[in-house]
């Protein structure tokens, strides 16, 4: 009953040598030289053990459409809106699953194994809900996925996206999105808000809001959002996606901003990969990094994870499913480059959005699940530098996946060598 005893684990608190006993595909213990003879053993040679990359922000319903029907020429957020839109009509539900199941494959092979993906209710059709629906059923043994019903069109700007979202929540679509920015207007965008927020709490239910995507910094829907959490009771179950524009407003307002979120109980998610790519559009020099203020939000004490959002759509042409390639760049582009700030951006990418998503029984603690990634470096730093392989996978116990450790090899003509130790 995947009962395991993982010995000589480092783990991110920076415990070293650690044993990890395993029944029933739950941690029993953690200790040093545990005795538990007769179990099978998995030796992590003083390899890094964390628990899975959790990744909660994407959108699996447009992942590997890169081309389809053609390539975004500008790079810009509102081109990929248009191409999306212009996609959709061509969709089918084999293709989308197909695809979708693709991914998740790469997912699980980078250790990624719990993700956050909205889905189009902008269809009257609602083909990609039921395609991803599908796909979160086929994929449960092994990742866990959740929906988030997310109106790309408008919930206001389309006639029938709040009908459509009530339909898709309906039928098992875990989470309220919404995309206030994208409405006609600035108060349209914030009546969006208020609409969501009412219908979540009626349901009880989690928010997820892609919010202020853009370079303007008077696009302020987290505000609206924070204070409808508030007012609501809604504490711990809203998110603000993107949130973008706050790159851009000046200081005093964000002095105020900031208390705001963090009194509501709100999380942020930063897309680095993708907010790099797509603000700043419309800048010469200066450019605008675009990313929000990822520092400052957890100096406040505001949760804030770090979301992969695309890869190979519409929106971006690159992207593999690493989740170290997202928390890599996420430091970088925050300058989060000391070794407490590095570690939160690992932190960004595991226990954060895990946390956002509510994801029960995940931890390095008795009783939650044994679910694991075993990767090449000895500790958190090392892996968000080298983003290195994963030797193993483990879900519930279980190794689902497994690399082999890298020879490391030198191959030179005969007679020369990589250092020439000789003096003259």
């Amino acid at each position: 009953m995947n009962d395991l005893l993982i010995r000589n684990a480092n783990l991110t608190d920076g415990r070293t040598g650690i044993d990890i006993l395993i029944r029933q595909g739950r941690i029993e213990s953690l200790d040093r030289q545990i005795d538990a003879s007769g179990l099978p053993e998995l030796d992590a040679q003083g390899n890094l053990l964390t628990t899975p990359f959790v990744d909660a922000h994407f959108h699996m319903d447009a992942v590997l459409s890169y081309g389809l029907p053609r390539v975004n020429q500008s790079g810009t957020l509102l081109e990929g809106i248009a191409l999306w839109g212009e996609l959709k009509p061509t969709l089918t539900q084999e293709a989308l699953i197909s695809r979708a199941m693709q991914y998740c494959e790469w997912a699980v092979a980078k250790g990624l194994l719990a993700i956050r993906s909205h889905v189009d209710v902008c269809d009257d059709r609602l083909l990609a809900v039921e395609a991803l629906l599908e796909v979160k059923r086929q994929v449960a043994p092994y990742l866990d996925v959740q929906l988030v019903a997310f109106p790309q069109d408008g919930l206001l700007r389309n006639k029938n996206a709040l009908s459509n979202l009530q339909r898709a929540i309906a039928i098992g679509v875990d989470v309220v999105g919404g995309i206030p920015h994208f409405e006609r207007t600035m108060a349209d965008g914030a009546e969006s808000v208020r609409i969501l927020c009412e219908f979540a709490a009626e349901k009880g239910l989690r928010v997820d809001m892609h919010c202020d995507e853009s370079d303007d910094p008077l696009s302020r829907h987290i505000e609206t959002l924070a204070f409808h959490a508030q007012r609501l009771g809604l504490q711990g179950r809203v998110a603000g996606s993107h949130l973008t524009s706050m790159h851009s407003m000046d200081n005093y307002y964000v002095s105020k901003l900031l208390p705001l979120i963090q009194e509501a109980g709100v999380a942020a998610i930063a897309n680095p990969l993708i907010n790099i790519t797509l603000q700043g559009r419309h800048d010469s020099y200066p450019k605008r990094r675009g990313m929000t203020r990822v520092p400052e939000m957890m100096a406040a004490g505001i949760d804030v994870a770090f979301g992969h959002d695309c890869v190979m759509d519409p929106w971006y042409s690159l992207g593999s499913g690493d989740m170290l390639e997202v928390a890599h760049m996420g430091l970088h582009v925050a300058q989060m480059t000391g070794q407490s700030a590095m570690r939160q951006c690992f932190d960004a990418v595991t226990s954060t959005p895990a946390r956002i998503m509510g994801l029960e029984h995940y931890g390095l603690a008795p009783g939650c699940y044994a679910d694991f990634v075993i990767l090449d470096a000895s500790d958190a730093i090392e892996a968000l530098r080298l983003r290195p392989v994963r030797r193993y996978v483990i879900r519930r116990g279980k190794v689902i996946s497994e690399t082999p450790k890298p020879v490391a090899t030198l191959s030179l003509p005969r007679g020369q060598f990589a250092v020439d130790f000789r003096t003259s």
